[in-house]
């Protein structure tokens, strides 16, 4: 029997100190709960992903002496085999460094594993620093039990589709009882059971059960959810920890399966998890909330429109920081409706917070006097639009400057898509809660968070009302674009496709075939593809967006700027 426990911990890129602490408090309960192993997971040392701080000198140094700090720390419980993720130097060719497996006893590293799948797709970039590891298996044997060891990517390519190396093959041939995976697995709508499948179908395929021990915590623009888990061939997943948080769990290895280490089995992880909606919202407090921590931030602002995305953002806010810490400013024009003060002071005061309003009549009225005596012309249309947009950016950047709060930006995935937003207006600020929700998903959180709280949080007029920029007389989002249903659908297909879920893999292509079979559907979604297009250009330059979906804006989505992309629409 191997009792093992696992540390599921929210670490923070380069805090090696608070991240030593972290592990060796955990190594300490482990030992104390009569654990022969313990388990954290990849790079838990600088935590993932450091990216070019790997090339500087001191975040090496740094590096390097956290890990002499844990070694010296093992020494207080000798028994004890710790198992961990570092960087550790690559002293023949190639990259400087191996994304690294170690395994410390009694201050000496015992066994040392290199990661040999190097994942360089989507927002993975670790080829870019890591050499990959050698071709052959790493096994320790641990109070009697052979344990065999891989990093995350690793374990994803039983199949053989992506990589010409499959590092279980190694593992089976050296025949462990027991194969631990440290990870650094970001979430998405549908990640949790992919693990589980890809997972479930190698431990099956080479008779091998798994341990799988994975990060937690925001950093940037990823979310990761936890949800570290056990799987053996026979019995299927038998064990899973907490989404969202840290957890430390203890639990028995032995006969190849695992158990309490009373004996007892582990409730049975519910296969469905939980629903899209609710992933999205923990994702997203989650997120925001370890973003605003790691970049010492306290408070936050949001410009208050009175339209669902300022008021999804806003609830959004409230669950990760509180109340007291979220403020809003409203900021009408002569184009606004009576309504959007009314319904923004209605929602701040459903969800307790402060709401300043800041009138821009005045200073837009000034602006087109000036461009009319500068440039003999009348501001109208499209620039004066815009200017409105500027006008609210910077007056929130102004409170952010004054009083250090974080400025999130409004806009959803459905209009940074096609470019539906001013750039230096709404797209100001240092983080997007809502930019990787479609508009429909946008009302269906909204709905939920509302059907959460037993009451009206975001108001029904909100909910209600017919979206609009509110930038001319009478202006509806649909004099611009089509209905968001039918806009949402031409997008999941032709930013996500067959990285969707089955099922909305398949709606989406149905529905887009469909308006293809004739001429104005055609011409449709052409032109939204030409839009998409051409609004590279304002993405590239936009704040960072918390991911929810497997393709995201960002660094999961590299396209160019100048090109003639097959649409026939040029950027």
């Amino acid at each position: 029997m191997l009792d093992i426990a696992i540390a599921q911990l929210n670490v923070t890129v380069g805090d090696f100190d608070g991240n030593a602490a972290a592990i060796i408090d955990r190594m300490g309960r482990a030992s104390e709960g009569g654990a022969q192993m313990v388990v954290f997971s990849e790079l838990s040392l600088c935590a993932y992903y450091p990216g070019d701080l790997f090339e500087d000198a001191a975040f090496l140094y740094g590096l390097e002496q956290a890990l002499d700090t844990v070694l010296q720390a093992s020494k207080r419980w000798p028994a004890l085999v710790t198992v961990l993720g570092t960087a550790r130097r690559n002293h023949g060719p190639g990259k400087p460094l191996h994304n690294a497996l170690l395994a410390i006893q009694d201050g000496r590293i015992v066994a040392e594993y290199y990661k040999q799948l190097l994942p360089t797709y989507g927002i993975f970039d670790e080829g870019r620093h890591f050499e990959p590891g050698p071709a052959t298996a790493c096994t320790l044997d641990v109070a009697g039990t052979r344990v065999g060891f891989m990093i995350c990517e690793d374990g994803w390519n039983d199949s053989g589709r992506d990589y010409t190396v499959n590092p279980f093959e190694a593992l089976h041939a050296a025949r462990p009882d027991l194969i631990v995976s440290i990870n650094a697995s970001p979430s998405d709508i549908g990640k949790r059971a992919l693990r589980h499948a890809v997972f479930g179908a190698a431990c099956a395929h080479q008779n091998l059960p798994l341990l799988f021990v994975n990060q937690v915590g925001g950093q940037d623009q990823l979310v990761f959810d936890g949800a570290s888990f056990a799987i053996s061939p026979q019995q299927g997943l038998q064990f899973e920890a907490a989404r969202f948080v840290e957890d430390f769990q203890l639990l028995r290895f032995g006969d190849g399966r695992f158990s309490r280490t009373d004996g007892q089995p582990f409730p049975v992880p519910d296969p469905a998890g939980i629903p899209a909606v609710e992933f999205a919202r923990r994702q997203i407090v989650l997120g925001l909330r370890d973003y605003a921590r790691r970049c010492g931030f306290k408070k936050v602002v949001v410009g208050c429109s009175g339209g669902i995305d300022s008021a999804l953002t806003l609830a959004l806010a409230v669950e990760a920081l509180g109340a007291d810490n979220v403020v809003g400013i409203t900021m009408p024009s002569v184009f606004s409706s009576a309504g959007s003060v009314t319904d923004s002071v209605a929602l701040c005061a459903n969800l307790g917070i402060a709401l300043y309003t800041h009138p821009i009549r005045d200073i837009v009225a000034q602006y087109e006097a000036g461009y009319a005596a500068a440039f003999d012309g009348k501001l109208q249309g499209l620039p004066l639009e815009n200017l409105q947009a500027r006008v609210r950016g910077t007056i929130l950047m102004e409170y952010s400057n004054a009083f250090g709060a974080l400025l999130l930006t409004t806009g959803n995935k459905s209009e940074i898509s096609v470019g539906y937003c001013t750039l230096y207006g709404d797209t100001n600020g240092g983080l997007g809660l809502i930019g990787d929700l479609y508009k429909t998903e946008v009302f269906s959180l909204s709905r939920h968070l509302n059907d959460s709280a037993g009451r009206e949080l975001i108001p029904v007029a909100v909910l209600d009302k017919p979206p609009s920029a509110e930038l001319a007389p009478g202006q509806r989002d649909t004099d611009s674009l089509p209905p968001y249903p039918v806009l949402d659908e031409i997008l999941k297909w032709h930013i996500e496709g067959a990285r969707l879920p089955a099922a909305e893999s398949g709606q989406a292509l149905c529905f887009v075939d469909q308006l293809r079979e004739t001429d104005d559907g055609r011409r449709l979604v052409t032109r939204i593809l030409g839009l998409v297009a051409r609004n590279e250009y304002k993405r590239r330059q936009a704040a960072p967006i918390i991911r929810v979906r497997s393709r995201a804006f960002g660094s999961g989505r590299q396209m160019p700027i100048a090109a003639h992309y097959p649409s026939g629409e040029q950027a």
